[in-house]
């Protein structure tokens, strides 16, 4: 709903370029979500279509907010790791960072720092997985 909201209002190119001029910018949940360069692996199915997928892009890669690892005992369907394989095998040139809840990425001057409690992963095709540490910094 945010990325639709801010495609019918005409928000989406303003918004990015005040982020490119130096606005500080804080996302959480959808938020974040909008901040890589696509919802397409948002965990949430839009419940109105947006003009586009594509998002803001200040942030180079795809984002997974609200990551859960593992298959949830008693769920029969496709683990979070299973769709985001899914994905960058449709789009084996994208990089896909999972955040789970409690933790974030703090972007700067071209570096990347993990904040919060919890690992964050950093997915490539063909299904390559990094963990990047709590207080790790490097370079997107």
């Amino acid at each position: 709903m945010l990325l639709y909201k801010l495609y019918e209002n005409d928000l989406l190119e303003v918004l990015k370029e005040c982020i490119e001029k130096g606005a500080c910018y804080i996302g959480w949940s959808a938020g974040s979500n909008i901040a890589g360069l696509s919802i397409k692996t948002t965990n949430d199915m839009p419940i109105v279509m947006p003009k586009s997928f594509d998002s803001l892009g200040v942030f180079p890669c795809q984002i997974n907010p609200h990551f859960i690892g593992g298959k949830i005992p008693g769920h029969n369907g496709e683990s979070r790791e299973e769709r985001l394989e899914e994905f960058l095998i449709t789009n084996p040139k994208d990089i896909v960072y999972a955040i789970p809840e409690g933790s974030a990425l703090k972007v700067q001057d071209g570096s990347l720092k993990i904040i919060g409690h919890h690992d964050v992963l950093k997915l490539s095709h063909p299904f390559n997985v990094e963990y990047l540490k709590v207080n790790q910094t490097t370079k997107i």
